[in-house]
């Protein structure tokens, strides 16, 4: 029996099968898709079903936006996801859909700490409260609560919570994207459109110039990368101070959500940039910014948190979720 499954983002799709059984976490086959190149996921997933040796059976997907009664509007494409009519047009005996970041959360169980960097050891509750966030497209937020002795991943829509501006730098952050947005979510400071407009109210700030270098780099192709890529040592200042911000609001946005859900089991930051910026999470930077409760700064000291390296876990996440659809068990913890 052969197991389907995906993690569907804004910008890129991940598609993997693996054969039902011992060994369904290690997929034969992988292949990355670009997620605006289809007119709806239908195309895109029969494309890698036609690749398969054999039909597929059971298929789970992770995908950025809000699934009610298994039908999802992915909320960065133009796409409508429905459970029954993916399976009934596919051939497939049962299709899922969850939150992208409920899948994401499964994958940091299956993960383990192996694929973990230690932010703050803290002193982890072993059946405490998780909360996972990360940044990619969008961001994601989803929690982990412990039910008769097993993990449950609840799903959340927090990434479109409201910016809460702690400074006064960051309160003239949020009259700037206002006049751009009306509303400003932390989605709109912390992805990679998110990195684009910081970059863009540093530079508004008048403080250093442009490059035209870096200019060029921001017209030509993806602006995020962009940023990261002349943030480094030396680096470009508007580049560097727009990606210091993104890590302060980022490590801001972790704590808030360790204090929401009571995180003592620890707090895991995922998603696509996390771990292509580890140096700039591992400065004490993001850490700080996680702490900076005031009275509940101690309470904070205590809660673990980890940058999840492999990203993956969606796909993995996702992949268990087909595996349970199967009768080949859940998350490993």
């Amino acid at each position: 029996m052969i197991l389907v499954a995906g993690d569907v983002g804004g910008t890129k799709t991940l598609l993997c099968a693996s054969r039902a059984g011992a060994g369904w976490g290690t997929p034969f086959l992988e292949q990355r898709y670009e997620s605006g190149a289809y007119p709806n996921f239908a195309a895109l997933l029969g494309d890698f079903l036609a690749r398969l040796d054999a039909p597929a059976a059971h298929a789970a997907f992770g995908v950025a936006g809000p699934v009610i009664d298994g039908r999802c509007h992915a909320t960065n494409l133009p796409w409508t996801l429905d459970e029954a009519q993916l399976a009934a047009a596919l051939g497939l005996r049962r299709v899922r859909l969850v939150n992208d970041f409920v899948a994401a959360a499964r994958g940091v169980l299956e993960l383990g700490p192996q694929a973990q960097v230690v932010l703050q050891e803290g002193r982890p509750d072993p059946h405490g409260t998780m909360g996972v966030l990360g940044a990619g497209t969008g961001l994601g937020e989803a929690i982990i609560v412990w039910h008769a002795g097993r993990p449950q991943v609840v799903p959340t829509e927090g990434g479109h919570g409201d910016f809460a501006p702690r400074t006064d730098e960051e309160i003239e952050l949020l009259r700037f994207l206002r006049a751009r947005f009306g509303r400003v979510s932390y989605e709109r400071l912390l992805s990679g459109p998110g990195i684009v407009n910081l970059y863009e109210f540093v530079r508004a700030r008048g403080r250093h110039p442009e490059s035209r270098e870096v200019a060029a780099a921001l017209a030509a192709g993806d602006p995020a990368a962009a940023v990261t890529r002349f943030a480094g040592d030396p680096g470009d200042p508007l580049c560097r101070e727009a990606l210091e911000l993104f890590v302060t609001l980022y490590g801001a946005e972790a704590g808030n959500l360790a204090l929401r859900v009571l995180a003592t089991g620890g707090v895991f930051v995922a998603g696509g940039i996390a771990p292509r910026l580890q140096p700039h999470f591992l400065d004490g930077r993001f850490l700080e910014a996680f702490l900076a409760k005031g009275r509940y700064r101690t309470l904070l000291e205590r809660v673990p948190v980890r940058l999840v390296t492999d990203d993956r876990a969606g796909l993995l996440g996702a992949l268990s979720l087909a595996a349970e659809s199967a009768g080949e068990g859940a998350a490993s913890r």
